[in-house]
């Protein structure tokens, strides 16, 4: 009986170690992380803010690959039916996880089932930002000048079903306009276009904070539920009439289901430590977001409260992903 118990306790002991053993063993080779949108948008800049740091701490680079499609849906499938082993990972704004079931009928992948999440890395807000020779100069005219000329004024979004395409849809919605929805497979292009008088107005994701500041386009509205640090004389939606508005989403990453839960944490593990450097949390803010350190489980309620929210609106709206 002592022998019997001594062998349990063992077997035991070395289930117990074999995750930590793992966790130390990986990574053995570089790790690919896979982002659902073009290159310059706030994904792509998020990824590679952390991608370099992350490399370091896990003692091999971290490389990451643009593949940019069907509002992230492209990049999702990639990474769902990779190995889950923990060298292929995905960075995408929530949508992929909150909105994108809500659009598609019918989808190569489940994301709630065959993508687990590994690590938040920022709470993303989006800012109302029109074209610099519009003729208003606060939310107040805008939303006025809009309402006057119905279907006259075009906004652009990364694409159909994205969260600033969602925030144009409920700024129409709550404010009783309308105008014309231009989609672009990514925040750069739409961004392109603004600057290039294209398109009249647009839902910033952050990128384009920094003509904001130079005056080449006027910010008009945070589309979020607070000011933004950078600009606190800019007010939110919310006071400008809109009660309630909040178009906020939480970019962050993803595995393969199956990815082994030590891999996981330790992923969970160095991201934190990664974003709560201040350097990289400046830089988040100077995007137009903030570092959001959260476990996975964190992350996923999350999602899951996202889902609900925006699932209303695009019922409302009868969005779809064409």
């Amino acid at each position: 009986m002592k022998t019997l118990l001594t062998a349990t306790a063992l077997a035991a002991a070395a289930l117990l170690a074999a995750p930590a053993a793992l966790a130390q063993a990986w990574p053995d080779k570089p790790v690919k992380v896979v982002v659902g949108f073009a290159p310059g948008g706030a994904a792509d800049q998020i990824a590679r803010l952390v991608a370099t740091p992350l490399g370091e701490a896990l003692g091999h680079s971290v490389v990451v690959e643009n593949r940019a499609g069907a509002n992230g849906n492209v990049a999702g499938e990639a990474v769902a039916k990779a190995a889950p082993d923990g060298y292929t990972l995905l960075l995408s704004s929530g949508g992929m996880v909150s909105v994108n079931p809500h659009l598609y009928p019918r989808m190569a992948f489940d994301p709630t089932k065959d993508l687990v999440p590994v690590a938040s890395a920022a709470r993303v807000a989006v800012y109302l930002m029109a074209r610099n020779g519009l003729e208003v100069n606060n939310i107040k005219d805008f939303m006025a000048y809009v309402k006057a000329r119905p279907g006259k004024l075009s906004y652009g979004s990364p694409g159909n079903g994205s969260s600033p395409h969602l925030a144009g849809e409920m700024f129409k919605s709550q404010a009783g306009l309308y105008a014309v929805h231009v989609p672009y497979r990514g925040a750069a292009p739409a961004l392109n276009d603004l600057l290039g008088n294209q398109i009249d107005y647009t839902f910033d994701p952050g990128i384009g904070l920094q003509h904001a500041k130079s005056g080449r386009l006027k910010l008009l509205a945070v589309g979020s539920s607070k000011r933004s640090p950078l600009f606190p004389d800019v007010p939110t939606l919310d006071e400008a009439g809109l009660k309630g508005f909040d178009a906020d989403t939480v970019f962050g990453f993803y595995a393969p289901a199956g990815t082994p839960a030590a891999v996981i944490t330790r992923l969970n593990t160095e991201i934190n430590k990664i974003l709560a450097t201040p350097a990289v949390r400046e830089r988040l803010v100077n995007l137009g977001g903030e570092a959001l350190p959260l476990s996975p489980a964190e992350f996923g309620r999350r999602g899951m409260d996202d889902s609900k929210r925006f699932g209303a609106i695009i019922k409302e709206r009868k969005i779809t992903a064409d």
